[in-house]
């Protein structure tokens, strides 16, 4: 560091004429900078361990949630796609079916493809557009590798009054790849109600209505 540099400040004295001066501070120069810490090559090891190993932690249940969400959303669109079409067989008094059509529009059991909601004019299980029996709805075909069943029959049928045309009460099983646990139901009733499984005991897995755990094969 510099020493202090001092300036003179000049006045003059009316009587005398000399100059008086007084020297004064003028404020030290430090010519240190700064210095710069930047990390080590070793602290930034450190720091990359550390962010993996939390990273591995945090993984699995992040999976796990992104599963559920997937879950949820798609057994709330089941019900509302099952209270769409009974609706619909009340409002417009016919028979209205649901099912996965094929290329020739009949009813299969591939439920994990696109599900339609149709007027079943004669009851046959095939959407017949030419017989004037119109679409009403679709649900898009599931884009994972996970698995949707209908207690093995391949279709539902409302009557007018708003029951099951066709069946007792009988279940949609959403089961999604890998994550067994995590599968969830939907109940349709003989009276056209749909009801969603929930994990009554808060153990992580959903119960049905008699309180048995969803199980997923």
């Amino acid at each position: 560091m510099l020493n202090n540099i001092f300036s003179t400040s000049k006045k003059v004295d009316n009587t005398t004429g000399k100059c008086l001066g007084k020297k004064q501070p003028v404020t030290a120069i430090n010519k240190n900078h700064a210095k710069i810490h930047a990390f080590t090559l070793i602290e930034l090891m450190v720091g990359v361990a550390v962010l993996g190993i939390i990273t591995a932690i945090a993984m699995p249940s992040l999976n796990q949630l992104l599963v559920s969400m997937r879950v949820d959303n798609e057994i709330s669109q089941i019900q509302r796609l099952v209270l769409s079409a009974r609706n619909s067989a009340v409002s417009m008094g016919f028979n209205v079916t649901i099912c996965p059509l094929d290329v020739n529009n009949n009813c299969t059991n591939n439920w994990g493809n696109a599900l339609s909601v149709f007027i079943d004019l004669d009851n046959d299980n095939i959407y017949e557009p030419a017989d004037d029996e119109a679409l009403l709805k679709v649900k898009s075909a599931l884009t994972t590798n996970d698995t949707l069943t209908y207690a093995g029959f391949s279709r539902i049928t409302f009557a007018p009054t708003g029951t099951l045309a066709t069946v007792l009460n009988s279940t949609f099983l959403y089961c999604p790849q890998g994550s067994g646990n995590l599968g969830r139901s939907v109940v349709v009733s003989a009276s056209g109600r749909a009801i969603q499984s929930s994990d009554v005991d808060n153990d992580g897995i959903d119960e049905d209505r008699n309180g048995v755990d969803i199980a997923c094969p």
